[in-house]
């Protein structure tokens, strides 16, 4: 971890992200508490204006911090830098057999960098990512917010495991995150496009738990033996084969960035002149 944050957790802090997931959570599971009706689009309406609310929230994390002297300009950049980076290497994989290269990194970075900076960076880098390829549709405040919360989660991690054992952890790590994106990213569109009166579709009458059971069949039988898998084996590959190398350089950029360092100036008087000869 960086020695000083990157964005700090202070409360005010804490309380947008902690108001920013719940947000989300309201954003992928509220079918399940508020059934839609069975003719209702796949949220051609709404998506739009969650992306309206979701995108103050998330830059709110950085604007709060940046005013309140929590985040720096090099920081602000180097979000800028590696956002970018990651839109960039989203196209690699393009999806192809769930291979996705987007979420490598941002585990690591949000490893280094801490759970504010990963969240931030885990919606940046898929608005990015998303500009990149032509790729926003009504899918996109849903992609950013799941990404969101892999970069927090990373940053949540255990800071004490050193070595091996860290890069074994961010492997674990980025092999479960990749199975609760594409959850969370079916969840979404699931009580719209599953059809009615299957065994797999959304029921407007049951209990919120029946449906919850029923989505998890659905996941299990759609996404989660080809794309889902594929996307944790990518994470997993990249992690172990990338980890240490790529930990080493932002831990060493954090450390020539000093972000957040108290900055300290020579306020010594200047020394009087020598008397002439």
């Amino acid at each position: 971890m960086s020695r000083f944050p990157v964005i700090s957790l202070t409360t005010r802090t804490s309380i947008v992200l902690s108001l920013a997931t719940l947000a989300g959570l309201a954003m992928f599971f509220w079918p399940l508490f508020a059934p839609p009706a069975p003719e209702s689009a796949a949220h051609s309406a709404d998506a739009p204006m969650l992306f309206i609310i979701a995108m103050p929230v998330i830059l709110a994390v950085v604007l709060a911090e940046l005013s309140s002297g929590g985040i720096d300009p090099k920081a602000l950049a180097l979000l800028g830098v590696l956002s970018a980076v990651n839109a960039g290497l989203r196209p690699l994989g393009a999806g192809t057999a769930g291979i996705e290269t987007v979420f490598f990194l941002l585990v690591l970075a949000g490893r280094v960098f801490g759970p504010g900076f990963g969240f931030a960076m885990g919606a940046t880098s898929l608005f990015a990512s998303a500009l990149l390829t032509a790729g926003v549709g009504p899918w996109l405040p849903f992609q950013m917010v799941s990404s969101a919360w892999i970069g927090l989660g990373a940053g949540l991690l255990p800071k004490r495991v050193t070595g091996k054992a860290e890069i074994a952890m961010l492997a674990v790590y980025g092999v479960v995150a990749a199975y609760v994106f594409g959850f969370l990213m079916n969840m979404w569109f699931w009580p719209f496009t599953a059809g009615v009166g299957t065994q797999l579709s959304f029921d407007a009458t049951a209990t919120p738990w029946e449906n919850l059971h029923t989505f998890v069949l659905f996941t299990i039988t759609t996404s989660s033996a080809g794309w889902d898998t594929g996307r944790a084996l990518t994470n997993l590959i990249a992690i172990l084969l990338a980890g240490p190398g790529v930990l080493a350089v932002l831990r060493r950029a954090s450390r020539r960035a000093a972000f957040g360092a108290p900055v300290t100036f020579d306020t010594a008087p200047p020394a009087p002149p020598s008397p002439r000869a």
